[in-house]
């Protein structure tokens, strides 16, 4: 799974994520737990946007390259941090897998998926999206 620099800053109003190796990519939450997960949506759309405009997608740069750029020393000299984001496409296309899960987990994910109004696949595919960027 490729993965993308993010540099994470705080303010008053919560935290943004830029991406060094893609200019405009931006992302904001009042949480970095949502800031992350926005930031894996607004990569995923910036990829898909070039892609559709016919543009390569751009290869991502080493933390350590990343690093070294002094627009990116300064804000980590001013409390910024850099964090890795996956880059995880919507191919647009359901496929059908074969899982097995103990039977009161089961249950749990199905109550839990009807509270929120939707489907057992719709709430795991949430799950794993989620689990995936939290562990970037």
């Amino acid at each position: 799974m490729t993965r993308y620099i993010a540099l994470i800053e705080q303010d008053k109003e919560g935290y943004g994520a830029s991406f060094p190796d893609c200019p405009g990519c931006v992302a904001q939450a009042e949480t970095l737990d949502e800031t992350l997960e926005f930031a894996a949506e607004a990569l995923a759309e910036w990829m898909a946007d070039r892609q559709s405009d016919g543009l390569r997608q751009v290869s991502p740069r080493s933390l350590a390259e990343i690093a070294q750029l002094d627009e990116v020393r300064a804000a980590i000299a001013e409390g910024a941090m850099l964090v890795g984001v996956p880059l995880i496409f919507n191919a647009g296309r359901a496929l059908d897998a074969n899982l097995s899960l103990d039977a009161d987990l089961l249950a749990a994910i199905d109550e839990a998926a009807r509270a929120r109004g939707i489907t057992r696949s719709a709430f795991l595919a949430s799950a794993a999206r989620q689990k995936i960027v939290a562990e970037s």
